[in-house]
């Protein structure tokens, strides 16, 4: 009897595992860990929404199986919110399917889209799924930069000249995580163009949609006249409406990769928990003041820790969009890489942070830091911070307090 699985052996500790384990150590010790390491919303969903799922759950029919692909309702709510938000049509019956989150929806569709030996082009640095959702799936991953300039468009080109097999798809996420980086329109109309002349699916993760800084609405690739020919987008009620535990995404577009999403569903599992899909709609259906609302307090947030990080001596660039940073290592502590430095903050400053590393080679010299909690916390962690670089020698500007 073999011990070692194929797809085990295909997937690498997951480093920021380890920076994951030390927290919760440190917090079973009693210790005040601030937090800055998971997306974890700290914040409750509207009270309307809340009260839908207790009023559903209230109903005896309510607790049988649900439907794989969503209930009629739901993914009739998400083509509306295309239409308010993007202008996009969405046929609720074939362009539009509910996943248990955006991560589930990308997993399950390279299940469904991927045969072992294929190439899928994906960013380094990007959040796990886009890269290990396909190694799971028996794919061979090449590396694409996340930062959309000329050099991205370049290491396309070169993957489709020299690449054997030629990839057959491609991932993009922007707003990105774990970079914060964004894209406007005219990104995405190039993009669809190098997809219909090169054959590729692209797969685009668009979570952090409402999440967007300085007037700058993120667009959707299926803004793009012709994109359904090749794309499919993911989204997510987790950090729209702090619905992160309830497992609600979606994943909307090509009619050929939405049907092979829903297949394969139909064998994974019943859908999410009716109560639950009820409330979502009317997360998507009624008062949308809570989209504003979280995304003045994450811009209030990522104005507080830029300010206050940067008088304890870490220059943060101000992230565009996403409830995250990517900060790169203070430049006297940068051979320490990132993992050693998140496992020392933890340990000397009490502040969690995640590795770069963890998201790929391509992050290391950097730590996402996560923008989930309150201001008063983020500045007790400007302090910290302060504390421990100037233990290791770093020196931190002369006035001001942190």
């Amino acid at each position: 009897m073999s011990e070692e699985f194929y797809r085990m052996k295909r997937l690498p500790p997951y480093v920021i595992a380890e920076v994951n384990a030390m927290r919760a150590a440190a917090r079973a010790a009693g210790e005040d860990i601030i937090d800055l390491g998971m997306g974890n919303p700290d914040l409750p969903p509207p009270d309307h929404v809340i009260a839908k799922l207790c009023e559903v759950a209230q109903k005896p029919s309510a607790h049988g199986y649900s439907q794989s692909m969503g209930i009629p309702g739901l993914r009739k709510a998400q083509a509306n919110y295309y239409g308010r938000r993007f202008g996009v049509d969405l046929d609720p019956e074939t362009e539009v399917v509910v996943t248990m989150g955006s991560k589930e929806g990308l997993a399950s569709l390279a299940t469904a889209i991927t045969a072992p030996g294929d190439v899928v082009l994906a960013p380094n640095p990007s959040y796990p799924i886009h890269m290990f959702g396909f190694i799971i799936a028996g794919a061979t991953i090449r590396s694409v930069p996340t930062t959309p300039d000329e050099h991205y468009w370049q290491s396309l080109e070169r993957a489709m000249a020299f690449t054997v097999p030629r990839p057959s798809i491609l991932v993009v996420g922007y707003p990105s995580n774990p970079t914060a980086e964004t894209v406007d329109l005219a990104f995405y109309e190039r993009l669809v163009a190098w997809a219909k002349e090169n054959q590729v699916w692209v797969l685009s993760d668009l979570a952090y949609s409402e999440l967007y800084y300085d007037g700058n609405p993120t667009p959707s690739i299926l803004q793009v006249p012709g994109a359904k020919d090749v794309a499919v987008e993911f989204t997510s009620l987790s950090k729209t409406y702090s619905m992160a535990g309830w497992r609600i995404g979606f994943a909307v577009g090509n009619k050929k990769l939405i049907a092979a999403l829903k297949r394969v569903k139909s064998y994974l599992d019943y859908g999410a928990f009716t109560p639950i899909q009820a409330a979502a709609c009317a997360a998507l259906n009624g008062p949308q003041d809570i989209v504003q609302k979280n995304r003045e307090l994450y811009h209030k947030r990522r104005d507080v820790m830029v300010e206050a990080f940067g008088r304890a001596g870490w220059d943060i660039p101000a992230p565009k969009a996403s409830m995250f940073a990517w900060a790169p290592l203070p430049p006297a502590l940068k051979e320490m890489g990132s993992l050693e430095f998140s496992k020392q903050l933890l340990t000397h400053a009490k502040v969690a942070v995640a590795p770069g590393v963890g998201y790929g080679e391509d992050g290391e010299g950097y730590v996402r830091i996560a923008m989930v909690e309150n201001e008063q916390r983020l500045r007790q962690a400007a302090r910290n911070v302060k504390q421990y670089l100037k233990s290791m020698g770093v020196n931190t500007p002369a006035k001001g307090a942190a």
